[in-house]
């Protein structure tokens, strides 16, 4: 999809870097394949590295205030603006559509995750097609000649498969599944990743699909496209299939299709102890454990649990990783805090077991 796009970019996010909604500027600024990011537009924070900003790590991408502000600053001539942002209900919000307005006017192309397209918004498009700037709506959806019906064609696929769910949405599933397949990579096993959301692909994932934008009887034969083009393409040693929203949030249940159509072998399933209930909803977060035993009824095992420790403090965080280690029996672990290390091994482990 959309290959062959690549360049210097300023992401959007608007007043929402630090909170929740901007996890595409949060993956965008971690990093990118695909994209050189070379500032972040948030005039809340402007002034700041965007890196440290997030999570005191420094990465030399400032925040600014406006779009001319990044133009002005940045390290390189940029080619894309990026809309960092995952609003509620992927709407295109009055204050995103003047930034990209701007961004068009000033010659840049516009990348955008959002369900309203930009490319559908007549005075953007018209502007667009004047200044002869392309505008990629990575949720447009395809049509059904264009997609696959799920054949079990994998079921001949030998390459274990390792899913990474959630116990809720946004939570980090897509973070820890790049650091986990950079890791991998690093130990020197072969890992690719499977993206099924827009900001898999905006960090250079080269196998997935975007799920929440394909058609419902579609997705378990567009999941196992993906697996059978990545084994064609790269013959790695495991994938990793990257989750979307949990397997019991009302608002939008999803996971079985990775455990069942994609034939994950495994899960990492990652979990927030803070959160209370479902994102968007008032309906409470069952307990873990319940969560690793409806996994385990569709005969896939949960080899650790990776938990979101965002507003926790070290020594919280560590009390409840062994806390939940001991009652689950299984591995706890804290990616971006403590490292994935273990997880690595883990997934070794499991690759290594006879099919």
């Amino acid at each position: 999809m959309h290959d062959g796009i690549t360049g210097a970019a300023v992401v959007i996010a608007n007043g929402h870097y630090q909170t929740p909604d901007a996890k595409v500027s949060h993956g965008l600024v971690r990093g990118s394949d695909r994209f050189r990011v070379r500032a972040v537009i948030d005039p809340d924070c402007a002034g700041a590295d965007a890196g440290f900003a997030l999570d005191s790590i420094h990465r030399d991408i400032p925040v600014v205030a406006e779009l001319a502000d990044a133009l002005r600053c940045a390290a390189e001539p940029l080619d894309y603006a990026i809309i960092g942002v995952a609003t509620h209900g992927g709407a295109l919000t009055p204050d995103i559509k003047r930034v990209v307005a701007s961004a068009i006017d000033a010659g840049l192309g516009i990348i955008n995750g959002l369900h309203d397209l930009v490319g559908d918004d007549v005075d953007l498009a018209t502007s667009a097609r004047r200044r002869g700037v392309a505008i990629v709506d990575l949720r447009r959806p395809r049509p059904a000649r264009e997609l696959h019906f799920w054949s079990g064609a994998i079921r001949g696929v030998r390459t274990p498969r390792v899913a990474v769910l959630g116990t809720d949405c946004a939570l980090g599933k897509r973070t820890t599944t790049r650091l986990l397949t950079g890791a991998l990579r690093a130990s020197g096993i072969r890992a690719e990743m499977i993206y099924t959301g827009q900001t898999g692909w905006m960090q250079g994932a080269r196998y997935g699909f975007i799920l929440d934008s394909t058609l419902n009887d579609f997705v378990s034969g567009e999941l196992e496209h993906a697996v059978l083009e990545c084994e064609r393409g790269s013959k790695p040693d495991v994938m990793l299939l990257e989750g979307q929203s949990s397997l019991r949030n009302p608002t939008g249940p999803c996971g079985a299709e990775l455990l069942l159509s994609g034939g994950a072998s495994g899960v990492v399933l990652q979990h927030a102890p803070r959160r209370r209930f479902f994102d968007g909803d008032s309906e409470p977060i069952p307990p873990l454990a319940s969560e690793i035993a409806l996994i385990a009824a569709y005969g896939v095992d949960t080899l650790a649990v990776t938990l979101n420790t965002d507003g926790m403090a070290d020594d919280t965080r560590q009390t409840e990783a062994h806390r939940l280690r001991v009652e689950l029996g299984i591995p706890v672990l804290c990616p971006l805090e403590d490292g994935i290390d273990e997880l690595v091994g883990l997934v070794r482990d499991h690759i290594d077991k006879p099919l």
